[in-house]
C-alpha cells in the first residue's frame, strides 16, 4: 500500500513531539515493512528540515534529511499538480492542495497527517497517524 507522510508526521519525529511523535515514528517506521511504500514531497521534507533546524541545528537537521531521504519516497510536485490546486476552488490551503495531488499523481491510498481537518477536499482517504496504525498495521 502507498501512503503519504503530511509535513506535520515528519515533524513530530524530527523534532521529538510528543505525544504525537508515538504513533508518528510508528508511522514513519513502516518505511521498512514491505506491505507499505511510505512516500512525502520534497514540500514536506523541506518543511520538516526548516522546523528540525530551529531545534536541533542545521548540522543535526541535516543529517536527519538525510537519513530519512534515504528510507522514504518522494512525490513528484510538477505543473499538472499545481494546475490542479490552483483549479480546485474548494481549496483554502495550497501547500495541503500540492501535497494532496502529489500524492495522488504518485498513486497513493491514504495521507496520514496530524490534521485530518485540513484535508476535507481529498480525493483518498485521510487518516490521522493513531487510527492508520489501527486500520491498515495492528488487524494485520
Amino acid at each position: 500500500m502507498k501512503i503519504f507522510l503530511d509535513a506535520n508526521v515528519l515533524v513530530s519525529v524530527l523534532c521529538n513531539e510528543y505525544p504525537q511523535f508515538a504513533f508518528c515514528s510508528r508511522v514513519l517506521s513502516l518505511c521498512d515493512d514491505n506491505r507499505f511504500e511510505v512516500y512525502t514531497s520534497p514540500l514536506c521534507l523541506a518543511i520538516a528540515f526548516y522546523f528540525a533546524g530551529k531545534k536541533n541545528g542545521l548540522a543535526v537537521a541535516g543529517k536527519k534529511i538525510n537519513l530519512l531521504a534515504g528510507k522514504i519516497w518522494s512525490t513528484t510536485m510538477n505543473d499538472e499538480v499545481v494546475k490542479k490546486t490552483v483549479a480546485n476552488k474548494s481549496i483554502n490551503d495550497f501547500e495541503d492542495g500540492l501535497e494532496h495531488y502529489s500524492a495522488i499523481q504518485s498513486k497513493c491510498k491514504c495521507i496520514v497527517t496530524g490534521d485530518v481537518k485540513d484535508f476535507y477536499f481529498s480525493e483518498i482517504e485521510v487518516l490521522n497517524p493513531h487510527d492508520f496504525l489501527l486500520k491498515y498495521v495492528v488487524k494485520n
